[in-house]
């Protein structure tokens, strides 16, 4: 029987470790009995060696860009050094050491078999032993392992060297992005006592589209349609919620609607947002190099996107004095922006524009940045993830305006829970709140008509 065999079959993962047998050893979780031990290191030092003569044999002018070409010499050299060290595998093992050697090589290690998952939704590394994954919702603990730290590190800088970011000891946190646009945040000693920490925030490689949102429950089709006029009729609008409750997603969706002929100009922290149309000029900010210069802010390039003859600015997200910069874009003829910042709700949103604009270091008086607001935003879309793993629309606000010193805000569509079904499945419903915006003079003007249902009241057409 050969190693790999006696150990069970592993996944494609490297450093897998094997299900814990019973007994003893087994009681305790991670800590592996001796012979179990012994012969996971027998099968991490035979992996380590093959990959390492196979690099070793590699030419290194190879065109790494042609990956099945690659990947062919990978697997070439790698039949002719398990050939020359007469070491008998199966050909599902043979499979498996090979799938596990190439990724490392060509993809991103133990994670290439988590990204490639359409169900898994975000990946969390904490350390090199414990991987979790999202699934329909849900936080669970993967098979995937890493063998050791620094082969987390050997991932983490495969993903953020060709974005020209770094991280070590002096910058432990890093922000990035996948080739395929995923998000990604990654976390080292000092800073991260568990050992390196990867959170990776995947997006389908199709893309999510309204009619997607109206199959998950996250909105009604009549908010869509209603979404898609305010859009069309060149809205500012402002996607809210909290951590992990879609807002990029929504933003994707909200950006479709933007007619072809039109010039946007999106700006991220790393390059997220997916638009389809052919105008459409991104900017990305950078972080500062290894001597502390060259950085360049968010609210650097909001301030830059005004010079470049926008038609619709869009920021990924607003986290600080940017937002005084977004504010000022949407009340100097700029309508149609969009951002999306962090907020529990459309009042909680207004507060936090508030505090962000603050923190651009101007001292402008509360009255001031609130008439601002009322004057900029037209809409807030807030959104959650709620206690069962869903991601809805629960609000979509009007900013009315002033009065007093208060921004006005009216509901338009509301989400109304109702329950909790024997599956742990929140029972609600979306629904308009019958009143109708201020807004809808602009829908005429733009030849956009909705029928007066949508906001819950009357039939046939709104005009």
């Amino acid at each position: 029987m050969s190693l790999l065999k006696r150990i069970g079959g592993t996944s494609g993962a490297t450093g897998q470790l094997p299900t814990p047998a019973a007994g003893p050893a087994a009681a305790r979780p991670g800590i592996p009995s001796a012979p179990r031990r012994e012969e996971e290191n027998s099968v991490i030092e035979l992996r380590q060696r093959v990959q390492q003569r196979l690099i070793n044999e590699l030419d290194p002018r190879l065109d790494l860009s042609n990956v099945a070409r690659v990947r062919q010499q990978v697997e070439e050299i790698f039949n002719t050094i398990l050939d020359s060290e007469n070491i008998v595998l199966s050909r599902s093992e043979r499979a498996r050491l090979f799938e596990s050697i190439a990724a490392d090589i060509l993809g991103f290690g133990p994670l290439q078999e988590l990204l490639n998952d359409p169900e898994i939704s975000e990946i969390m590394v904490n350390g090199p032993r414990k991987v979790y994954v999202e699934k329909r919702g849900k936080i669970q603990l993967s098979e995937v392992t890493f063998v050791d730290e620094q082969h987390v590190l050997r991932v983490i800088d495969r993903i953020v060297a060709p974005l020209g970011r770094r991280i070590d000891e002096s910058s432990p946190m890093v922000d990035a992005r996948l080739p395929d646009g995923s998000r990604v945040n990654a976390v080292i000693r000092p800073i991260a006592l568990c050992g390196p920490t990867i959170s990776i925030r995947k997006f389908r490689k199709e893309g999510i589209t309204i009619e997607d949102l109206i199959r998950f429950g996250s909105l009604t089709r009549e908010m869509a349609e209603f979404l898609s006029a305010c859009v069309r009729a060149s809205l500012n609008i402002v996607v809210s919620g909290g951590t992990g409750s879609g807002k990029t997603t929504m933003l994707n969706v909200l950006s479709s609607f933007i007619p072809d002929d039109e010039r946007i100009i999106t700006v991220e922290n790393a390059a997220e947002l997916q638009l389809r149309q052919e105008h459409v000029v991104p900017l990305e900010s950078r972080p500062p190099n290894v001597e502390g210069k060259g950085e360049i802010s968010i609210r650097d390039l909001v301030i830059n996107t005004l010079r470049m003859r926008p038609e619709r600015i869009v920021v990924g997200e607003c986290r600080g004095g940017e937002a005084l910069e977004m504010l000022q874009a949407m009340n100097t003829g700029h309508d149609g922006s969009m951002t999306t910042l962090h907020a529990n709700s459309p009042r909680d949103a207004i507060a936090r524009i508030e505090t962000m604009c603050l923190m651009a270091g101007m001292d402008l008086p509360v009255r001031a940045i609130r008439e601002q607001i009322a004057s900029a935003v037209n809409l807030i879309v807030q959104l959650a993830r709620l206690k069962d793993g869903s991601r809805k629309v629960i609000y979509i606000t009007e900013v009315q305006g002033m009065e007093g010193d208060v921004v006005v805000l009216s509901d338009i569509f509301v989400f109304e829970q109702q329950g909790i079904d024997e599956r742990g499945k929140i029972i609600g419903q979306l629904k308009p709140t019958g009143i109708r915006p201020r807004f809808v003079d602009r829908f005429e003007e733009r030849n956009i008509y909705l029928p007066p249902n949508i906001f819950g009241y009357g039939s046939g057409s709104l005009f």
